[in-house]
C-alpha cells in the first residue's frame, strides 16, 4: 500500500554470549544486570531502545 510506513523492527537483545557477571552484578558481555536480562523479553521496544542507546553504552564507557 502506497504511503504506509513499514513496521519498525523489534529491538534485539544486546547479548553477545559472554554471560558472566562482574563484582557489581553487570554482565561482562552486555552490561545488563541479571534482573534486566530476565526482564528483557517483557520490556517494550521503547524501553529496550533506551537501554541500547543510552544505558548500556554509558555503562560500557564507565567500565573502560
Amino acid at each position: 500500500m502506497a504511503g504506509m510506513t513499514p513496521p519498525a523492527a523489534p529491538v534485539l537483545t544486546p547479548c553477545i554470549g559472554v554471560c558472566t557477571l562482574d563484582e557489581r552484578g553487570l554482565c561482562h558481555g552486555c552490561f545488563r544486570t541479571i534482573d534486566e536480562i530476565a526482564r528483557w523479553g517483557l520490556m517494550g521496544d521503547a524501553e529496550r531502545a533506551r537501554y541500547m542507546d543510552e544505558v548500556l553504552p554509558e555503562r560500557e564507557a564507565r567500565r573502560a
